[in-house]
């Protein structure tokens, strides 16, 4: 047996107030419409199909790319005729079965769809649907079931008598189908003489009249069913969805000193004894390893953190910490920088699109961008490589073991050889040889260095 989804997401959500359509939004890194695509991928195995209307169909295409399934509502009629919309398309994927759901539900688990396409399946039900209990009816309609339990129908809030409005079964909007049945039914709904529009709850009528089974499979999980009507249910999704992430990496050893200020995207891969400091943000592809301390007040875009590593008060930004590196408060590194092993970056330090080797020591007020640096170089407080001349960017190299004095200005290309030294606030134009000692603007040699106690510490 085989499903097919439909995921409709016609609507422009005009209470967002924004020109961005509503499936658009995103939480947790994601839009709302790729979640419910990644939910029917999950539970049935193919892509879904998405409805769109001629608002949203440009938008959409555009953020999520040409190779879905499509089919355009226009103009939108409701949902009944969002799912007729859909015949075609459905149709030429096959299937016994049609699931439908909502590309504004974020937090529907594919579990959840998976077994009430399994359900319809075993019992040969024309219909199968998820239910709400809930005391908020949050304005979905009602369930309405006979002496013996059956469905027989489903009754919009606004058209509920006050005895209809006291159930607490409710309606979330997640069928699924048997194929065969569908389309002709659909055919028979009639627009409501309201609204002048197709109703798919019309459908639970039809089948009851038909002498098929209606199956309603009642959840009290609330937070799987948050739909998005406004920025406030979009912020409510976000907790949610925050919550549930969160839990499951405490659940796998991941410690989180206020998880309540801890923010975890989707794709984010976290070891176990990691510890994560509050008000920390996970971006993107970011992976951590075991032992690492983030936070607190620190952000990870698609960051690669070693093991044993401190990110304190810090961003990492596409970029890597390798084994024992620490870097902070107050510092950035990007555009996929490389701090080594046992590498120590101070505050109010950036590094961009440069390698730090092994047991580099890196000041305070530092700039150090389209860099090498070898290993065990300390660069000191207010060293800026000065990488861009108006129209290019040129690299500098510091080779293992240099001392560039604080304030020195690495004009770029240049290289500073293995052993080198710069004087205090130098500017150094032209390459310096492995262990000279230049100082001034522009840098010039300088008499031989005395022999360094062991006592003495590099600035």
């Amino acid at each position: 047996m085989t499903t097919t989804a439909i995921v409709l997401a016609a609507g422009k959500g005009t209470r967002m107030v924004s020109d961005l359509p509503k499936p658009l939004f995103t939480v947790r890194g994601k839009s709302l419409l790729r979640r419910a695509i990644d939910v029917a991928i999950a539970a049935h195995g193919q892509t879904p199909i998405v409805v769109v209307s001629p608002e949203t169909a440009g938008p959409i295409a555009a953020a999520l790319g040409p190779d879905l399934h499509y089919a355009l509502q226009s103009p939108p009629l409701g949902t009944g005729h969002a799912v007729m919309a859909a015949e075609a398309a459905a149709r030429a994927l096959g299937g016994d079965a049609v699931s439908v759901l909502y590309g504004d539900m974020p937090l529907l688990p594919p579990e959840m769809l998976r077994a009430l396409s399994a359900a319809r399946a075993e019992r040969g039900a024309a219909i199968a649907m998820v239910t709400l209990l809930a005391d908020n009816p949050r304005g979905f309609g009602r369930i309405v079931r006979d002496a013996n339990g059956t469905v027989r129908e489903i009754v919009e809030e606004v058209a509920a008598t006050p005895e209809q409005r006291r159930i607490r079964e409710l309606n979330v909007g997640l069928y699924c189908f048997d194929a065969a049945w569908l389309w002709p039914a659909l055919a028979r709904i009639t627009p409501n003489p309201r609204k002048g529009e197709y109703f798919l709850t019309d459908l639970v009528g039809l089948a009851v009249a038909d002498g098929r089974e209606v199956i309603a499979t009642p959840s009290e999980d609330a937070d799987a069913f948050i739909g998005i009507n406004t920025r406030a249910d979009l912020a409510d999704a976000d907790a949610a969805l925050r919550r549930r992430i969160n839990k499951t990496w405490m659940l796998k050893g991941v410690t989180m000193i206020d998880p309540a200020t801890t923010y975890i995207d989707d794709d984010v891969v976290l070891a176990a004894n990691v510890t994560l400091e509050p008000n920390t943000h996970l971006r993107g592809t970011t992976r951590v390893e075991a032992g690492s301390v983030i936070g607190p007040n620190s952000v990870l875009v698609d960051a690669q953190i070693g093991p044993n590593c401190v990110v304190l008060q810090s961003v990492v930004e596409a970029s890597r910490l390798e084994a024992g590196a620490r870097m902070g408060p107050f510092s950035r590194i990007r555009g996929d920088a490389v701090l080594g092993p046992d590498v120590h970056l101070g505050n109010f330090a950036e590094v961009k699109a440069s390698t730090l080797a092994e047991g580099v020591k890196m000041g305070h007020f530092s700039y150090v961008g389209d860099a090498e640096v070898g290993a065990g170089a300390n660069i000191s407080a207010g060293v800026v490589t000065c990488n861009f001349d108006g129209t290019h960017k040129h690299r500098t190299t510091v080779g293992a073991g240099a001392l560039v004095g604080s304030d020195t200005m690495l004009v770029a290309p240049v290289n500073v050889g293995a052993g080198a030294l710069t004087g205090a606030g130098s500017v150094v134009t032209r390459d310096v040889p492995p262990g000279a000692r230049v100082a001034g603007v522009p840098a010039r040699p300088l008499p031989a260095k005395p022999v360094q106690s062991q006592e003495e510490e590099p600035c």
